[in-house]
């Protein structure tokens, strides 16, 4: 009796080629824009400290309370699988004293959380968070963004994205604003859904970027946030709009946007799009400069951002933007006594850069020949009876059909040349 396969994790997806590859492409694409502004890569672990995202996140939002991956581990201390990366980047530059002078890092790699999986929604996911910290001011506000339209101009994606921004201010002053609107949010209960009730005691500014068209009729009447703010809030935020009309950045202000988490202040963000369904959010980010004195730091100034690896995959593709890497050379040997002539050949061809895929076994020659050009390649190479006997090889142009005989020793500097010559 067979034993009963084991499938993966709902939600937790294998992801094989081409997609995989054009993953890669995409990473290569982030980090070269991150390193033209001057970003560098920081790894953090995957398991942290549970009580890091209750005191970072705030304890009250969904991605705490409900989304994510807690357990205790053998020591019966509660850990998590991280579900964002910006309060272990903080952790970590608190850990290690690196905030003595500004950073600008990114951190990559698979986050967590429980959720409904959908199209762009898994429950382990991709994201890269890019976080600038020691610099206070709405032109390191501006620079973020603008990475952010760098990186979708290369990609051929930004009139794809919409910029919302929004301010909200400092601590004090959304306090005062949430006062207001929770007095006034009472009196409408009896229109408010369920979700929309729970968050009006647990984390009562969610509720202004509810989706519910009825909650949304009842916000036009509600308290505005800009009332409440002080003079520097306002300059902050007028500020980062001039100096995203002088990049020639378009933008939209959405004052309902306020973002899920708790250490957000001044400055928020999203790129959003209708391209993808429900899941328009495709990178957000902020301004949060109490949480590193929050997670027990001096007083930082901090902002940041991070991109939904998925999201932006999804939006690329509709572009045709990526292509699955082709060989240059697919090395062929008919017996197994050739392979002895063939492997140095190719390791010497690799060495310099070629790339070539080597069949490694005996199979009739047009069925070798078949896989060639199913992987692509320009050439195929051949080492045959008659070709070991004279130290030399059949190169076939699998474009054209032509075909030709060069000496071992003559290969490498032809296929380099050759290598150069194909875009």
């Amino acid at each position: 009796m067979a034993k009963p396969q084991i499938q993966s994790l709902r939600g937790m997806n294998d992801i094989f080629p081409p997609e995989a590859d054009y993953l890669q492409q995409l990473h290569d694409c982030i980090h070269g824009v991150l390193a033209c502004y001057g970003y560098h890569p920081l790894q953090l672990p995957l398991l942290e400290q549970t009580g890091l995202f209750k005191r970072a996140v705030g304890e009250e939002t969904d991605v705490v309370s409900k989304e994510m991956y807690t357990f205790a581990d053998r020591n019966d201390e509660s850990i998590t699988l991280r579900p964002e990366a910006t309060a272990g980047v903080v952790r970590a530059m608190i850990q290690h004293g690196k905030l003595q002078q500004p950073q600008r890092v990114y951190a990559e790699g698979p986050m967590f959380r429980y959720e409904r999986p959908q199209k762009g929604r898994s429950r382990q996911f991709s994201q890269v968070s890019v976080e600038a910290l020691g610099i206070a001011g709405a032109a390191q506000d501006a620079e973020l963004i603008s990475l952010c339209a760098d990186l979708f101009r290369r990609l051929n994606i930004l009139d794809l994205l919409t910029l919302e921004i929004n301010t909200i201010g400092l601590a004090e002053e959304r306090h005062a604003f949430q006062q207001a609107l929770v007095a006034y949010l009472q009196q409408h209960t009896d229109a408010l859904d369920e979700d929309s009730r729970r968050r009006l005691t647990t984390n009562p500014l969610r509720i202004l970027d509810s989706k519910n068209a009825g909650v949304q009729q009842v916000l036009d009447g509600a308290p505005i946030l800009d009332d409440y703010l002080g003079e520097a809030s306002r300059n902050h935020f007028a500020q980062l709009c001039t100096l995203l009309d002088a990049l020639g950045i378009a933008w939209q202000r959405n004052p309902r946007l306020v973002r899920g988490l708790d250490y957000y202040c001044h400055t928020v963000f999203e790129w959003t799009t209708d391209a993808l369904g429900a899941q328009g959010t495709v990178t957000a980010g902020g301004r949060y400069d109490g949480l590193i004195e929050q997670l027990g730091g001096k007083p930082t100034p901090a902002a940041g951002f991070a991109f939904g690896i998925e999201r932006i995959m999804l939006l690329a593709q509709q572009r045709d933007i990526f292509h699955m890497p082709q060989p240059l050379v697919y090395a062929i040997a008919t017996a197994d006594a050739h392979f002895s002539l063939l492997l140095p050949l190719v390791q010497t061809l690799r060495a310099r850069g070629i790339s070539v895929v080597a069949h490694n076994q005996i199979q009739p020659l047009k069925t070798q020949i078949r896989k060639a050009d199913q992987e692509g390649a320009h050439y195929a190479l051949i080492i045959g009876d008659d070709e070991a006997a004279t130290h030399s090889a059949a190169l076939k142009n699998l474009r054209d059909g032509s075909q030709q005989i060069l000496p071992l020793a003559d290969l490498p500097a032809y296929l380099e040349a050759r290598n150069k010559e194909i875009p």
